[in-house]
């Protein structure tokens, strides 16, 4: 039987292939202040202004392509019973081929009911507008987990992390929560890869390793080694 590896990905896998960080080191993410994009009172104030900006995110991501982190990761399933969890909203992972991703904060090629958030539609196009409703007559929104909202899929990912045998971080700064709360739920003695160009802050324990590179060097070493060991 294969070992169990979870892999928790942030926006730095998906920075090398080009799609902006969640947040800049002005505090804003592409022009925009985060409460204005990224929450429920922003949509209820500036619907509008939402929706074009998750177009624009979504255009974005259509043109970008998986790198060689997002390739490594898919190679490791030869070996390993891989379950990815990301924080990122983008396909990059399935389009590099992975076959099992839990998107912690919802998927940026669906539309669902602003008011029945059972009503999940997927989007061939990448455009959502104003006066486009669900089949109940609600206007449509991302499907995105925003600030302030719960997020439906944390317990599937504490559930996976629990059980892994080998868990890499990947391009995330650790500071988003509940994401970043899921390191805690390894079992005892599991090795932790801490994938990342800047170190981030993780309490000391056995098996940790920091490897500080990008995602594109750093996640196929680590893969190469791994598959060495299994």
């Amino acid at each position: 039987m294969k070992k169990k590896l979870v892999a928790l990905t942030g926006a730095g896998i998906s920075a090398e292939s080009g799609l902006a960080t969640f947040r800049g080191s002005d505090g804003l993410w592409e022009g925009h202040r985060i409460e204005d994009v990224a929450t429920p009172e922003g949509w209820a104030k500036n619907p509008g202004l939402v929706l074009e900006f998750y177009n624009q995110r979504r255009a974005a991501a259509r043109a970008a392509q998986p790198n060689a982190g997002h390739r490594a990761l898919v190679e490791l399933e030869q070996d390993f019973d891989v379950v990815v969890i990301t924080q990122n909203v983008d396909n990059l992972h399935e389009r590099a081929g992975s076959s099992r991703v839990i998107h912690l904060h919802g998927k940026l090629f669906e539309s669902r009911s602003s008011y029945f958030d059972q009503l999940v539609y997927p989007m061939e196009a990448d455009r959502i507008e104003l006066g486009e409703n669900c089949e109940k007559g609600h206007q449509l929104r991302p499907n995105i987990v925003w600030f302030g909202e719960d997020v439906p899929l944390m317990q599937r990912a504490m559930e996976e992390t629990a059980i892994a045998d080998v868990f890499l971080v990947v391009g995330t700064s650790l500071q988003v929560y509940p994401a970043a709360s899921l390191v805690n739920y390894t079992q005892q003695g599991c090795p932790i890869y801490i994938i990342d160009p800047s170190q981030p802050p993780v309490a000391a324990r056995p098996n940790l390793h920091f490897v500080v590179e990008p995602a594109t060097t750093g996640v196929p070493r680590v893969a190469a080694e791994l598959r060495a060991q299994a």
